[in-house]
């Protein structure tokens, strides 16, 4: 048995125990962050040089790609780091400033989702309000309030998470620190603690939920008002691409946090684990970029460097 006092370091999960498999990983974990990277490198730069695309949906899609950036960066280089290098060692304070910029940018990315929804809610529902309500300066707060937010909302967890005793070791079962894995060291006097901890996310994480269901059945009831079909099928691809990453992303995270220890396993865990922190980053670019054609039209500009002529 150990204490946090004496715990220097921490031992992430194993990805393979062959050196093939390791470097299997390795490599596949390399082409999804170059994916992610350049997908979102090419959402930000179009957006940036686009005027076009300075419009609120466009805008908010340039901070949910930073937020993208942010995540994958955080939580990959490390795991292609013990792939290459077969280890395991992540120190004590490299452990919690990893868990702090990974619940930093995964909330930012959420509370991003949350916002583009209202943005969708409002260009559909509202139309003849859209440019008053989500003028330049609107979305700017906006933006600011969910990193800052999301900035108070990683410093309350990572202080509240590493501020319990930790008795039950240093090993980690997953290949990046997370919460519930930290959580899992801690005493079991702590359970309070551990509970209260939990209840804080999943309550803010349901908050925006009912938010966008809510939304959602409001952009629903008014598409299916739009008297023509190419307008609904429009407002859908709008919508469509949205919905897709919201479920993906909340179905996998609230699983992680309230899934019963009863079915808790090392391969489910990391299958999890893989699907909110690290298929989202590299997706979210190619799903929002096909159905738009305005943004795959930019998009090819930067790449073919075009944007001159515009």
């Amino acid at each position: 048995m150990s204490n946090s006092s004496s715990i220097r370091h921490f031992l992430l999960l194993a990805l393979a125990d062959t050196r093939q498999l390791q470097l299997l990983h390795f490599c596949l974990l390399l082409g999804i962050s170059l994916a992610a990277l350049l997908g979102n490198g090419l959402i930000i730069s179009a957006v940036a040089c686009g005027h076009h695309l300075h419009t609120p949906m466009f805008f908010f899609l340039l901070n949910l790609a930073l937020s993208d950036l942010g995540s994958i960066c955080t939580t990959v280089p490390k795991a292609m780091h013990s792939s290459l290098w077969d280890t395991r060692d992540i120190s004590y304070s490299a452990c919690a400033a990893q868990l702090f910029l990974f619940v930093f940018f995964i909330s930012a990315g959420f509370f991003l989702l949350t916002i583009m929804c209202y943005d969708r809610y409002m260009s559909i529902c509202k139309p003849l309000h859209y440019g008053t309500l989500l003028g330049s300066r609107a979305c700017a707060h906006m933006a600011a309030a969910a990193w800052a937010s999301d900035f108070l909302n990683a410093l309350l967890h990572t202080a509240n998470t590493f501020s319990l005793p930790l008795c039950h070791g240093n090993v980690l079962g997953q290949f990046f620190c997370e919460v519930p894995q930290i959580l899992k060291l801690s005493c079991s006097h702590s359970t309070f603690r551990k509970i209260w901890i939990s209840l804080v996310a999943v309550y803010l994480g349901f908050g925006c939920f009912v938010f966008m269901v809510f939304s959602y059945v409001q952009i629903l009831r008014a598409v299916l008002r739009i008297p023509s079909e190419q307008g609904r099928h429009k407002a859908f691809s709008t919508c469509f691409p949205h919905l897709a990453m919201v479920s993906l992303f909340l179905s996998t995270a609230f699983f992680t946090y309230l899934k019963p220890s009863s079915i808790s396993s090392l391969s489910l865990d990391l299958s999890v684990s893989v699907m909110y922190s690290v298929v989202p980053p590299a997706l979210n670019p190619l799903i929002y970029s096909l159905r738009n054609q305005v943004l795959k039209a930019a998009v090819w500009r930067v790449m073919t460097g075009k944007f001159r002529k515009h």
